[in-house]
């Protein structure tokens, strides 16, 4: 498909610097498959869903992983900067540098006066592979004092990270440290509103998908077809793959919290529907025409033009749906993207 199918104008200052406060009562744009939107905030989740129903949240955590360093070359040194996005192993990262001219293999790289690294591999656009002078938990502790959190860049274009964002760009429930960006569509997620959930009877489980820097590359190709998707980790656990597939056996319904739930959710269910236990990497790139398998619908942010987020809720509602939804968005004054207002997409009832 045609990239350009999924542009649309965007006005910058729709583009959230700072989250909601409270969070949950942020805007929520009720987007069914047909009819007219509806406003509400997040607060009003639990009126859309029935006891049984359950909710799958991604209780990744997210890492200090901008580092800013020195390229070491004899004596020729240099500043750079490097955004990690996938670990490979104890001691291994791939990162994305900035600016990648100035990096070639071999390079030494010094982080503060604690942390070394040596660049193994270069790939395309920036990316390289960083084999670092410690490992396991020493690595994660030295990364955690030198790092700084990696804000999307259309939020560090815009103002430096303060101590704010430390608490604003984590959700409540993160629990397994590993990714490089938030899922988003968490933040707007409270104990005040986890409270409502529970009285109502809707059931909450937590899977992990280690959210990567790729999510912010733009999409150069100009067909679908022609885009490579950056893997990511996530697991699913047999006791939750049990627990979902009951769901569905009883008629209620399963509801993804975020793209990257989604994704995980979709790598992790076979053609009939059944969700397996699932542990390892995925690049699940979903596009109009896919066949759902696992979820019956998502909440999610507001995403950028011509981005695969903003392709993958096209392919759950349609692209003229979507088009008119974030038109309808932009008109009544939401905010777009990590820090921004939310969406719910419910797909049409099977049968």
């Amino acid at each position: 498909m045609r990239v350009d199918l999924f542009d649309f104008n965007l006005p910058t200052e729709r583009i959230a610097l700072r989250p909601h406060n409270p969070r949950d009562e942020a805007k929520l744009l009720y987007i069914p498959p047909s009819g007219p939107f509806e406003n509400h905030v997040v607060l009003d989740l639990v009126d859309f869903l029935i006891p049984g129903d359950a909710l799958v949240f991604n209780d990744t955590k997210v890492i200090p992983a901008e580092l800013s360093g020195t390229r070491v070359r004899g004596d020729i040194r240099a500043n750079i900067h490097f955004n990690l996005h996938k670990r490979e192993d104890l001691s291994v990262w791939r990162a994305f540098a900035r600016p990648a001219k100035k990096v070639q293999i071999g390079d030494l790289l010094e982080f503060g006066d604690t942390l070394t690294a040596k660049i193994e591999e270069k790939g395309d656009a920036g990316e390289v592979t960083l084999r670092f002078d410690c490992s396991g938990p020493a690595l994660d502790r030295a990364i955690a004092e030198v790092g700084s959190i990696p804000l999307p860049p259309y939020i560090a274009s815009k103002r430096p990270e303060d101590e704010q964002d430390l608490t604003d760009y984590q959700t409540i429930y993160a629990r397994e440290e590993g990714a490089v960006a938030a899922p988003t569509a968490g933040l707007h997620f409270t104990d005040r509103l986890f409270n409502r959930l529970q009285i109502k009877g809707v059931e909450r489980h937590f899977a992990t998908l280690h959210v990567g820097a790729g999510t912010f590359l733009p999409v150069k190709a100009d067909d679908t077809d022609d885009h490579k998707m950056h893997a990511e980790w996530g697991e699913i656990t047999a006791d939750l793959a049990e627990k979902l597939n009951a769901v569905h056996a009883r008629g209620n319904r399963i509801i993804a919290v975020g793209t990257t739930s989604l994704r995980l959710l979709e790598s992790a269910t076979d053609p009939d529907g059944t969700i397996k236990p699932f542990c390892g990497d995925t690049d699940i790139f979903i596009t109009p025409g896919y066949q759902f398998r696992a979820i019956d619908g998502l909440m999610t942010n507001f995403h950028l033009p011509k981005s695969t987020l903003f392709m993958l809720v096209s392919a759950i509602m349609g692209q003229d749906r979507m088009q008119a939804a974030y038109a309808h968005a932009i008109e009544n004054k939401y905010s777009f993207y990590s820090y921004g207002d939310s969406s719910l997409l419910l797909r049409p009832k099977k049968g």
